[in-house]
């Protein structure tokens, strides 16, 4: 089975709390592996190592079957993140914006990829406006066009369709499901909107204080737990202690 990214017994310590305790997993290629947990359960600790931008205090990282840490930069040009609490500049505009960011990662045809990425996300009306002006779903669609500028191999998505009315956030899904399918991708998804993972996520991992509580396929983990839907789910796990798997 062709891994993309693989994680083993990773831990990340602040003095004396862990904050992530040991855990591993994998995602395969095109595949969208959800990541769910109660704020302070280590999600975004666990992202922040795959991104590179925090230190593991052990364990090990593979992207596209490269060891993270002897092999950073290479790494660094596979993947790419978006958060809707992370701005991009706001005196820019979109396109300036998107050529700033493209230049970064040196993109060949950076304006034949620029306007593909435009074209997808509906983004003509908006690439000669400042981006500080742009409404919370334009900017969305923006910072996913700056995530995808350079072609990354993994996508890592914390809560991508947050404050996004349901139109424009089942228009960010679709073009999830499908630009994944196009290119090959794989997609970790951070979120709280339970709707979303069950649709996108074929599979999902549960986490709490540091560790992963419960992992499975939403209709799995609906029917073992005995509940109606995975928000139950969610609150049933986030509410009791669990061994970790």
């Amino acid at each position: 089975m062709n891994y993309l990214v693989e994680v083993k017994n990773l831990k990340k310590n602040y003095s004396s709390k862990e904050a992530v305790r040991g855990i591993s997993f994998n995602i395969q290629e095109e595949q969208i592996l959800g990541l769910l947990g109660p704020n302070g359960s280590g999600k975004t600790t666990t992202i922040g190592m795959l991104l590179g931008l925090l230190k593991p205090s052990a364990g090990e990282i593979k992207i596209d079957k490269m060891n993270f840490e002897t092999n950073r930069i290479d790494i660094l040009s596979k993947i790419n993140f978006i958060s809707p609490y992370i701005e991009l500049p706001k005196k820019l505009t979109v396109k300036q914006n998107l050529t700033v960011y493209g230049k970064l990662y040196n993109i060949k045809s950076l304006k034949e990829r620029i306007e593909y990425l435009t074209e997808k996300l509906r983004l003509d009306e908006l690439l000669n406006r400042v981006t500080g002006e742009l409404s919370s779903g334009q900017k969305n669609r923006v910072s996913l066009a700056k995530a995808l500028v350079n072609k990354p191999k993994v996508l890592f998505l914390d809560e991508p369709t947050a404050s996004l009315d349901p139109e424009i956030g089942d228009f960010v899904r679709s073009f999830l499901e499908t630009y994944k399918k196009e290119n090959k991708i794989s997609i970790l998804l951070a979120s709280h909107n339970m709707n979303e993972v069950t649709r996108l996520c074929k599979s999902i991992l549960m986490m709490k204080d540091g560790v992963i509580i419960d992992k499975g396929s939403p209709s799995d983990l609906i029917k073992k737990h005995g509940r109606k839907n995975l928000e139950e789910v969610f609150l049933k796990l986030s509410r009791n202690n669990h061994e970790s798997y």
